[in-house]
């Protein structure tokens, strides 16, 4: 069986450089090995938490269009948004039917999200899990690249691909597995390095986001918080400096030279020759996605039909699973 590839991201507010260097280039690095890609803006569940309906579609065509910034090439990968696959909402019911409540109760996200209100939020986000579940079953995929928020909800879509299976006596479903990823591309903010770079971060220095121009990451970059220190020299010398740390996470998974050969370079000096090295290097790299990103965003019809065709294709693989899975669960068929 072709291994296949299912990710996305939500179309809420801009990305930024750590859904870049966390996920993007991954899923860029992905189209080169034997993986078929899929990925999708899941507009549904976006819904799920309280949302703007007139900025819904906006903000779809925006993400699909930082995805193909950023490197994703519709001529080797699927890109769709979620709602246009009907088979994502079927499957979801189906597979609600087999999936207990009691694991529900135990997702962390839903109780995070919820937070002290839980019993006043919809059906959607306590669900949320099972969806996630669907959007991979739908097509059978094989590997999921997750973060560690996510790793809870794979392993229930696992258990559900399970019980699918156990049920009907079959081995229809694959169980998904996670794709290991390069590691260190785990960004934190720029104004404190113990929290993740976040794009629902009040202070927009705390982030750069994909749309900033050269000018602005140049300044923010000058701005990050390290510490009054000199340039760490060795991994024994970033320890307790997480912003230090951060930064030095940044330069290397951007310019691909090793932390320690950074350290080497810098280390023992101030910040600022490092800061103005580091400012060049996310410039060279970010830039040429903002214009791009612009670039589609300027006239959206080549982004409409790229969602258009990426639906269609989407479709193609969906419909023919669920067909044979509602026929397994004993449904009436032509």
């Amino acid at each position: 069986m072709k291994k296949r590839i299912l990710s996305g991201m939500q179309p809420t507010n801009r990305l930024h450089l750590g859904n870049y260097l966390g996920a993007l280039k991954n899923w860029v690095k992905m189209q080169d090995e034997d993986y078929e890609c899929l990925y999708c803006v899941v507009d549904l569940h976006a819904i799920t938490m309280p949302y703007e309906a007139d900025g819904l579609a906006r903000s779809t065509r925006e993400i699909a269009a930082a995805y193909i910034a950023a490197g994703v090439d519709p001529k080797r990968s699927i890109i769709f948004p979620q709602s246009a696959v009907n088979t994502h909402a079927q499957f979801n019911w189906l597979l609600s039917t087999m999936t207990q409540v009691g694991k529900l109760d135990r997702m962390t996200q839903f109780k995070d999200k919820g937070g002290a209100n839980r019993e006043k939020v919809g059906l959607g986000l306590y669900a949320y899990p099972v969806l996630m579940a669907a959007d991979i079953l739908t097509y059978k995929a094989t590997h999921v690249p997750v973060g560690d928020d996510q790793k809870q909800h794979l392993e229930l879509a696992r258990e559900i691909a399970r019980t699918f299976n156990h049920r009907y006596k079959t081995e229809f479903f694959p169980e998904p597995l996670t794709v290991i990823t390069e590691q260190g591309t785990r960004v934190m903010s720029l104004t404190d390095g113990t929290a993740k770079m976040s794009k629902s971060d009040p202070s927009d220095n705390s982030r750069i986001n994909l749309t900033d121009d050269a000018d602005t990451i140049a300044k923010k970059i000058r701005k990050a918080k390290s510490d009054p220190n000199p340039f760490p020299t060795s991994a024994a010398e970033m320890e307790g400096r997480p912003e230090v740390q951060n930064l030095i996470t940044i330069y290397s998974a951007l310019s691909g030279e090793k932390p320690q050969a950074i350290m080497d370079r810098f280390g023992g000096g101030q910040f600022s020759p490092f800061k103005e090295a580091l400012a060049e290097v996310t410039v060279a790299g970010m830039t040429p996605i903002a214009t791009r990103f612009r670039e589609l965003l300027a006239d959206t019809t080549e982004i409409d039909k790229i969602l258009k065709d990426g639906a269609d294709k989407a479709n193609a693989i969906a419909q023919p699973i669920l067909k044979d899975a509602m026929e397994l669960m004993g449904f009436w068929h032509a």
